[in-house]
C-alpha cells in the first residue's frame, strides 16, 4: 500500500512548526521518527494532507541534566538514548529502551515520538506515567507543562491543544538506594508487548518509602496504580509482592483482540508487576 498524496514542510525553528500546524489544523500532522506514523499512513489507517518534519527544528535533539531531572528533547532517537550517560541516571527509561521494537527501529525512533504516539501497549508512556514526567509542549499560546497523569487521554489520543506539538520530556531523577524494572510478555521479542510492567522503588531500611508502579497493554492508555504503590509503602520491603501484583491489576477490563483475552491480560498483569517489584527490590536493597 501507499499512502495519499499529502504535501512535506521541513521548518527549522518550532515558530514554523507551529504556525503550519495552526495553518493547516486537523489536515497537518507532526513527523517525528516516523516509524509508527509512516506504516499507519502506508496502510490507509490515517491520512494527512500536510506532514511537518520536525528532524531540522533546533533544539529538540538535545538532552540536558538540571536540577533533579533529565530533559530529553522530543526529537533525540531512541537508540541515542539508549547509549547517553546522562539519561542512564534515569534508569527506568534506559531500560525500557532497549525493549521498543528491534534496533532499526531505534535508530529512526523518538522519545517524543513514541510518547506522543500514546500507544498503550509502548513502553515510554507507561516510564513517563510511572515517574511523573512533565510533558513540555509548544502552540500558538506559547509554551506549557503538561504532567504525565494529565497527558495520554486514549489510545493514539493525548491532551495536547490543536496547533501543539511536543517539545521535551523532563524526567525526574531518583536518589538514594533505588531499585528499578522493567518487565513485559510478548509474543517474539520486538513485538509489541501483550502485558508490560514499568516500576521503581526506593528503600530505607526495611522501609519502602516511595513507589512507582505503571502497566501496558491493559487499557486504552497506560495505567498506573496508587492503591499498590501504597500498599508497597505500607508493607515495607518484606510485604507479599504477589498481592500487591494482584492488587495492581484489580478492576483491569483490557478488551480482547487477535493476540490475547482480556482475562489473560488482565492475569498476567498480577504476574509481570510482581516479577518487576522483586528485581526492583533486590536492587534497591543490594
Amino acid at each position: 500500500m501507499k499512502p495519499r498524496a499529502f504535501d512535506y514542510h521541513a521548518p527549522e525553528h518550532i515558530d514554523e512548526v507551529v504556525g503550519l500546524l495552526a495553518a493547516h489544523g486537523d489536515e497537518a500532522k507532526p513527523l517525528a521518527g516516523g516509524q509508527s506514523l509512516v506504516p499507519m499512513m502506508s496502510l490507509r489507517l490515517a491520512s494527512f494532507a500536510h506532514l511537518v518534519d520536525l528532524r531540522k527544528v533546533e533544539g529538540l535533539d538535545a538532552i540536558h541534566a538540571g536540577d533533579g531531572h533529565v530533559r530529553v528533547g522530543a526529537m533525540v532517537r531512541q537508540a541515542s538514548a539508549e547509549r547517553d550517560p546522562t539519561v542512564a541516571t534515569v534508569p527506568l527509561l534506559a531500560r525500557a529502551i532497549p525493549n521498543i521494537g528491534h534496533f532499526q527501529i531505534r535508530n529512526r525512533g523518538t522519545i517524543g515520538g513514541s510518547i506522543a504516539h500514546a500507544d498503550p501497549a509502548s513502553e515510554l508512556p507507561a516510564v513517563a506515567l510511572a515517574l511523573g514526567a512533565t510533558m513540555e509542549a509548544a502552540g500558538p499560546h506559547g509554551t506549557r507543562r503538561v504532567p504525565a497523569a494529565a497527558f495520554f487521554d486514549s489510545t493514539w489520543q493525548t491532551t495536547l491543544s490543536e496547533g501543539e506539538v511536543l517539545t521535551a520530556i523532563e524526567f525526574p531523577v531518583w536518589t538514594g538506594r533505588c531499585g528499578f524494572a522493567v518487565e513485559e510478555v510478548a509474543r517474539r521479542h520486538g513485538d509489541f508487548a501483550l502485558v508490560g510492567a514499568t516500576v521503581g522503588v526506593q528503600v530505607d531500611g526495611d522501609r519502602v518509602t516511595r513507589a512507582a508502579i505503571a502497566m501496558l497493554g491493559v487499557g486504552a492508555t497506560p495505567l498506573r496504580s496508587t492503591e499498590a504503590e501504597a500498599a508497597l509503602v505500607a508493607g515495607g520491603v518484606d510485604v507479599d509482592l504477589r498481592e500487591i501484583g494482584r492488587l495492581a491489576s484489580a478492576g483491569l477490563h483490557p478488551s480482547d483482540d487477535i493476540h490475547a483475552s482480556g482475562a489473560y491480560r488482565a492475569h498476567v498483569a498480577a504476574t509481570v508487576v510482581w516479577r518487576a517489584l522483586t528485581r526492583a527490590l533486590e536492587e534497591a536493597r543490594s
